[in-house]
């Protein structure tokens, strides 16, 4: 008996000891709420791990009583430690379980352009979405214009329109700068005669997201958007307030500071971006002229943000830039001219803009959206024996319904457009007036879990009216559907209908500097009008536990009637079409802190113009990229990026030589200090290493198509100071 009474405490503790619990939990996506299937939870001192099935939930057996450590993981995201002591209170209790996307993972971008405010993988129309993350490395490359964050993405290529000030365009998909439209939360600030210096005078730090439609959107934002566009979504206040601090300077004699500013309370919320950009004249070559402009920029950009209930909420904001850009020759700008040195080229320039926006949320479902811009912009461009002066003021209005329902979503709305231009005599023979009233409808019907389909219809009327046979209504439908073809395999194909009204302001006229321009006649000028397909496959996937990969592959075609080309000075609709048409191939591959992409573009474009097929100058066929980060959340970031661009076709005749370029990025992360030195083309292609970049005499200098960098090799390096974060 005495034994017995020994061995019993003995037998209780191996019966606790080997008593089963069972855990129960189910796994989803913090933003999304969705399940996450084959999600894993492990137990390191048990050595038991067990998988979510396609609801999302996992269940583990036979876990003796204690306390044991479990690691909930998925591919993609944040790994998720926590303690669990067994048995548990309520052991029938199926625990729920989120997990945080992670930096690499873009699959769960929410955007704004199509206007539902849908998540990324849902849409049928195809966006590509650059997140904070992303703009954030790209902020300490070049934190003083968005040149470099549009220049390496894949289909779109940056055209320097201007030898000696910098100034430059982009290109969609081989289509000139004409056919796209830039736009600021939803609004076209940098539309028409405002859109020539826009790419150099826009910050990323002022940035949240900014998101790609390649393709035919006139659609959704009438004429101009032919061959995409691209929309820069500002941040917006959060409930932590934000001030940061950017200072940077680079062995080209640039300086650049910057400080982001934001708060929100309960009813009241405000954002506020500052910076002063300034640089040196730079002539790395030696040719006496300036590769990189003497510049001076001003920038200020406050916004204020009401919620006023549940249902209402809104902002104001005000977008001021003033600039100096004074390129040209060396000893001119040094202030030396003679009579050899006298070339130089000026732009001053005063941008003014105001942006509303209002939201009344009728239902869960349902809301009514407005927004409103107006813009001034003032611009002096003066050359040796030569000024020309103009201002543009413009105006958007949008009204717009919105529902999202479980099966259909709708848009609807309504906008007026307005753009005055007026230049200062002699050349106010250039004045340009148009106003635009237009209204679109948009459905997303989601008629499987396999298959959307989006349908738009936009009706746009254009006063004064172009010639023939559109006489300035133009009917824009646009179709849109995407094929959920497997858990990893998913199809986007569509296309739509364009057109662009004649304008004065595109590439050709700013690298004439407008000198030799003649009136355009818009009554006598038929509109250029479009139809673009494109088509892509999308794969993503887990590679065992550790990676991810990504690949999409694009292929796109458009065709553009009546193109406006320059003819001894003046504007008129060429005798035929042009056509561009080519592929896009990106792949990710994300492997914990390792990301890698790889990128390339073909793009041919040609002339259909009486009879005789030519290529489309300045559009190189081949474009490659490469980029690798090795990124430590919050404390360090390593990246290496290379770009190679194809021989492309020249104005002249002769063909440009490719070439490849190679940068490096090095950033040092604390939790309220940054500190990056990043290089750029060190590979120092220069394109006045092959050649002169212009013709005749350095006092009056014929340049030639710039089709390569200039300023070769250049290191910059800065310091960001988060001092509210």
């Amino acid at each position: 008996m005495k034994r017995i009474f020994m061995l019993l405490p003995v037998m209780l503790l191996y019966c606790g000891l080997m008593a089963q619990n069972t855990f129960k939990a189910k796994v989803f996506n913090y933003q999304t709420k969705a399940a996450l299937k084959g999600a894993t939870a492990n137990i390191p001192d048990l050595k038991i791990s067990a998988s979510a099935d396609t609801s999302g939930l996992i269940t583990i057996p036979n876990i003796p009583n204690g306390k044991f450590e479990m690691e909930i993981t998925y591919v993609g995201f944040v790994k998720r430690e926590m303690v669990y002591a067994f048995p548990q209170k309520a052991p029938e209790q199926i625990l729920e379980i989120s997990l945080e996307p992670s930096t690499g993972e873009l699959a769960e971008v929410v955007v704004q352009t199509t206007r539902t405010d849908q998540n990324l993988r849902d849409i049928p129309t195809r966006i590509e979405a650059l997140p904070l993350e992303e703009l954030d490395e790209k902020s300490t490359m070049r934190p003083g214009d968005i040149k470099m964050l549009l220049g390496e993405t894949t289909g779109i290529h940056v055209q320097q329109t201007s030898a000696v000030s910098g100034t430059a365009s982009f290109r969609i998909q081989g289509l000139d700068s004409r056919y796209t439209q830039l736009l600021q939360d939803g609004m076209p600030l940098y539309s028409g005669y405002s859109g020539n210096l826009s790419l150099l005078q826009i910050s990323p730090l002022d940035l949240r997201q900014v998101e790609f439609i390649k393709g035919s959107a006139s659609t959704l934002y009438g004429g101009g958007a032919i061959a995409g566009l691209v929309n820069l979504i500002g941040k917006v206040p959060e409930k932590e307030p934000e001030l940061t601090m950017l200072l940077n300077g680079t062995t080209a004699k640039g300086t650049d500071a910057s400080v982001f500013y934001s708060q929100k309370w309960q009813h009241i919320g405000t954002t506020i971006f500052g910076s002063y950009n300034y640089n040196g004249a730079y002539d790395p070559s030696n040719t006496g002229l300036s590769a990189i402009p003497q510049t001076n920029r001003f920038t200020v950009n406050p916004k204020m943000f009401l919620y006023m209930d549940d249902h209402n909420s809104g902002w104001f904001g005000v977008n001021t830039t003033y600039e100096n850009r004074l390129g040209g020759d060396m000893q001119v700008i040094a202030g030396n001219a003679d009579n050899v040195h006298q070339y130089f080229e000026r732009n001053k320039t005063f941008r003014f803009s105001t942006q509303l926006s209002f939201t009344h949320k009728i239902d869960d479902k349902s809301r009514i959206n407005f927004k409103n811009t107006v813009g001034f912009f003032n611009r002096q461009l003066s050359e040796p024996g030569f000024d020309f002066k103009g201002r543009q003021v413009s105006s958007f209005s949008e009204v717009n319904y919105v529902h999202n329902g479980e099966k259909a979503s709708w848009v609807a709305g309504a906008n007026l457009l307005t753009d005055n231009f007026t230049a200062e005599p002699p050349q106010n023979s250039l004045n340009y007036n148009l106003t635009t009233i237009g209204a679109f409808v948009q459905n997303t019907y989601k008629a499987t879990n396999w298959f959307s389909l989006e349908g738009g219809l936009r009706v746009d009327d254009n006063t004064p009216a172009p010639a023939k046979p559109s006489n300035g209504l133009f009917i824009l439908p646009r179709l849109n559907a995407l094929f959920k073809l497997t858990e990893h395999l998913t199809s986007r194909i569509g296309g739509g209908l364009g057109y662009k009204m004649p304008t004065l302001f595109n590439d050709e006229s700013e690298q004439d500097g407008y000198q030799h321009i003649q009136p355009l006649n818009i009554g006598n000028t038929q509109a250029e009008q479009s139809y673009g397909l494109n088509g892509d496959l999308n794969y993503h996937s887990a590679l065992g536990d550790e990676a991810l990969i990504n690949i999409n592959q694009l292929f796109f075609s458009t065709r553009v009637d009546r193109p406006l080309i320059l003819q001894n000075n003046t504007f008129v609709n060429a005798p035929g079409h042009l056509l561009s048409k080519g592929a896009e191939t990106n792949i990710k591959l994300v492997m914990d802190e390792l990301v890698f992409y790889l990128g390339y573009t073909y793009t041919d474009t040609k002339q259909y113009f009486g009879g005789i097929t030519g290529t489309q100058p300045l559009t190189p066929k081949h474009q490659f990229s490469f980029d690798s980060t090795y990124e430590i959340e919050g404390s360090f970031r390593f990246g290496a990026e290379s770009f190679y661009t194809g021989p492309q076709l020249l104005s002249d005749g002769t063909t440009g030589k490719g070439y490849i370029t190679f940068g490096l990025l090095v950033q040092k992360m604390w939790k309220r200090l940054d500190i990056f030195v990043n290089a750029e083309n060190l590979t120092d292609q220069r394109q006045t290493k092959w050649g002169r970049i212009y013709t005749g005499s350095i006092t009056n200098p014929d340049f030639k198509d710039i089709y390569a960098p200039l300023d070769g090799v250049v290191v910059n390096a800065g310091i960001r100071i988060k001092i509210l974060n």
